[in-house]
């Protein structure tokens, strides 16, 4: 997965359709899906169809901007796809979760290449390691509220670095990813699970978070050196 060529970004047009008929901002901040409407209205079966379509594509070919970008949309049609699948859940971790309610990361979902690829396979195994930056867990969402919004357009090459960086901004300035309290800092678990992405210790996630925040945030942050309370919200983004 390491190798790339020089391609540009494949069709993204029915999944820009998806995205634009079922993807919405709330008031809350919360980028939310309206899974019922796609299932009654047909966007889920659309959905499903560009996915066994763009799973012919060799992401080897595309060029580096390109390739990451058709992996991060993979990832996130695949991830709302699931939850269609199952759709009522009151939360993705009852997606194929078995009895324990493990969620659906590990299920081997899609074929790539001829290689069947689970969604952590894609962002533990291709994402994260072939492009080591913790703006990635911006990018890549996992249907709940908790979780950084899902883009309301498709990812593309020429976007990628201002979308990251858009996406950080967003997500570190809302209280799903930060907040200070009386000098308290509670930040979203991501910056827990995946520490070592964030500098590898609380100090370093601080840093993270200081480079992105803006106003009463960045300010709190000023006396702040370590994380009190982490939290995070796996109820589903349904509109």
């Amino acid at each position: 997965w390491r190798t790339t060529g020089s391609g540009g970004d494949p069709d993204y047009g029915d999944w820009a359709k998806f995205l634009t008929a079922y993807v919405r901002p709330s008031a809350d901040g919360v980028t939310r899906v309206a899974y019922g409407q796609a299932v009654q209205g047909g966007g889920a079966s659309a959905l499903r169809s560009w996915l066994a379509q763009t799973q012919q594509t060799d992401p080897t070919t595309l060029a580096p901007d390109a390739a990451r970008a058709w992996w991060i949309n993979l990832y996130n049609a695949a991830t709302v796809d699931l939850v269609l699948s199952d759709y009522p859940v009151d939360s993705i971790k009852e997606v194929k979760g078995g009895l324990f309610n493990t969620g659906p990361w590990g299920e081997k979902v899609l074929t790539v290449n001829g290689q069947a690829l689970s969604l952590d396979d894609v962002e533990h195994g291709i994402l994260r390691p072939i492009w080591p930056d913790a703006r990635i867990h911006y990018a890549v969402n996992c249907a709940s509220i908790g979780c950084p919004n899902l883009k309301t357009t498709p990812w593309t090459a020429a976007g990628l670095e201002a979308d990251l960086d858009a996406g950080a901004k967003a997500y570190v300035n809302d209280p799903r990813g930060a907040e200070v309290k009386g000098g308290d800092l509670t930040a979203s678990k991501i910056y827990d699970w995946f520490q070592e992405d964030f500098g590898g210790s609380e100090a370093g996630v601080v840093a993270h978070l200081a480079k992105y925040a803006l106003g009463a945030l960045a300010t709190g942050l000023a006396g702040v050196s370590d994380v009190d309370s982490y939290r995070y919200d796996w109820s589903l983004n349904g509109a």
